[in-house]
C-alpha cells in the first residue's frame, strides 16, 4: 500500500500584542519524500521572542538543505539545528541587548521514517487512528514534579508555575534536547506539532479525535477555532503543524479526447 501525506501548518496571534511563534513546513530542495516540519515559541521581550523563533525556522532549514538523506543521522541533523540555533540565538543577545529564547519541535519526514525532537514545551504528538501513541514531554517544571510523582495530571493543567521551562534555545544554560522516532508508519498514523498556546485547551483524546476526523487543514482551523473560544480573551500566540499519512489513490487514468470511439478487434 502506497501511502500520501496530507500536511498544514497555521498559527493565531491569539491575544498577545505581538505573534512571536513561528511555524513551517518545509520540502527538501532535492530529496524527493523528506520534508521538516517546525514549531518554535519565541520568548524575551518585546520583538526578542520573535527574533529567536525566526532564527530556529533559518537554521533548520539550512540544514534541512545539507541534509544527505539516507547517508547521514536524522537524529543528528535535528540535534545539530537546535544546538546552532541555540549558539546564534545567544550571540544575539550583545547585538540587540535583548534576553531572547525559544522552544523548538522538529519533525524530518523521510520514506518509511520519520524523526523528531524537541526543546521546551512545545509538543509532538503521535496518533494513529485517534489513539495517542506517544508525545514529547516538556522540559518544564510542572512535567518534572508530574514525573516525580508530587503532583497529578489534573493539577498540572492549573499549576501556578506551569509556564516555567526548564530548557530552552538561547538560554543561559546548554539546551536538553531529546530526540524520538517511530519507523514502523502506515496509513492513518498523524503527527502534531504545536506550541502551549494550543496544547493548553486539549486533553489527548480530543485532540487525537479531531484530526483523524478531518484532514489536515480542516482540523487545523477547527484547532484554532476552539482553542481561541476556549481562551476566553486571554490567549498565547499559537502554533501547530499537521502531518497525516493516508493510503495514496492509484492514478487516475487519462480520460479519452472528445469523440473518440474505441475500434473492436476482429
Amino acid at each position: 500500500m502506497s501511502i500520501a501525506v496530507d500536511a498544514c501548518a497555521a498559527q493565531h496571534q491569539g491575544d498577545r500584542k505581538e505573534q512571536q511563534d513561528r511555524v513551517a513546513i518545509l520540502a527538501h530542495a532535492r530529496r524527493k519524500g523528506v520534508a521538516l516540519a517546525v514549531v518554535a515559541d519565541g520568548m524575551g521581550g518585546h520583538t526578542g521572542g520573535a527574533l529567536a523563533a525566526e532564527q530556529v525556522i533559518h537554521t533548520a532549514k539550512t540544514n534541512l538543505d545539507h541534509f544527505l538523506g539516507a547517508d547521514e543521522c536524522p537524529q543528528g541533523m535535528l540535534e545539530n539545528s537546535m544546538a546552532e540555533a541555540h549558539t546564534m540565538i545567544k550571540a544575539s543577545r550583545f547585538i540587540n541587548e535583548m534576553d531572547p529564547h525559544s522552544t523548538a519541535v522538529m519533525l524530518l519526514l523521510q520514506p518509511g521514517r520519520v524523526t523528531w525532537g524537541h526543546c521546551g514545551d512545545s509538543r509532538l504528538y503521535h496518533f494513529r487512528g485517534n489513539q495517542l501513541i506517544r508525545r514529547t514531554v516538556d522540559h518544564s517544571y510542572v512535567e518534572h514534579l508530574l514525573a516525580s510523582g508530587k503532583i497529578t495530571a489534573e493539577q498540572a493543567l492549573t499549576h501556578p508555575n506551569r509556564n516555567v521551562l526548564l530548557a530552552s534555545l538561547g538560554g543561559q544554560d546548554e539546551p536538553k534536547i531529546t530526540l524520538d522516532e517511530v519507523t514502523e508508519l502506515t496509513a492513518g498514523d498523524s503527527f502534531v506539532l504545536c506550541s502551549d498556546g494550543l496544547w493548553a485547551y486539549f486533553d489527548d483524546r480530543e485532540l487525537g479525535t479531531l484530526v483523524a476526523e478531518n484532514s489536515a487543514r480542516q482540523a487545523c482551523e477547527i484547532l484554532i477555532d476552539k482553542a481561541r473560544q476556549r481562551a476566553n480573551g486571554g490567549g498565547d500566540n499559537l502554533s501547530l503543524a499537521v502531518i497525516k499519512l493516508i493510503e495514496a489513490l492509484p492514478p487516475k487514468k487519462p480520460a479519452p479526447p472528445p469523440g473518440f470511439v474505441p475500434r473492436s478487434r476482429p
